[in-house]
């Protein structure tokens, strides 16, 4: 079985990721962590250096690598743009949309420009929410609100769901 976790930059995937698969008896793995691992750099510094382009190759590449069995995999939040990678998740497992609202968004980001979030120049969070989210729905098999302080709640529900397709 393979979870792979979608949704906005500090929605929770990675949290989730790590407290989850403990507790189902899975690994995981975080997709930014294995760009950062494989480039010797931090996300930031790869889309400064070398441009946002680059990066989606390179991110791309990384997600299409990805998918040993049992294990649940943290995308990043660009993710949903590569319809390829997309869809070899879908293939190989399930897809859950861990979903914040835009406020809720905000509030958890602070400071964003050292997190090494793909977005154009000129794009607001904003912009970037109303983009995304209609692609984190098209993709997604499973949807979990995460917006508000239920972080124990969320995570339930996570495990319920990944119990119940075992």
């Amino acid at each position: 079985m393979i979870i792979t976790l979608i949704g906005m930059p500090g929605s929770g995937k990675s949290c989730m990721g790590r407290a989850v698969a403990s507790k189902v008896s899975m690994k995981n793995i975080d997709a930014d962590a294995v760009i950062e691992k494989r480039t010797g750099r931090k996300l930031q510094e790869i889309i400064n250096t070398d441009g946002l382009d680059a990066f989606k190759k390179i991110e791309e590449e990384v997600l299409l690598s990805l998918g040993d069995d049992n294990i649940i995999i943290s995308t990043g939040g660009s993710a949903v743009y590569y319809d390829r990678a997309m869809q070899h998740f879908k293939a190989i497992g399930k897809v859950v949309y861990l979903k914040v609202s835009l406020d809720v968004l905000i509030e958890r980001l602070g400071d964003f420009s050292k997190r090494g979030i793909a977005m154009k120049d000129g794009q607001t969070i904003k912009d970037l929410y109303d983009e995304r989210c209609a692609l984190y729905e098209k993709y997604a098999d499973k949807t979990i609100n995460c917006s508000g302080n239920a972080y124990s709640q969320y995570r339930k529900k996570l495990i319920d769901y990944i119990n119940s397709i075992k």
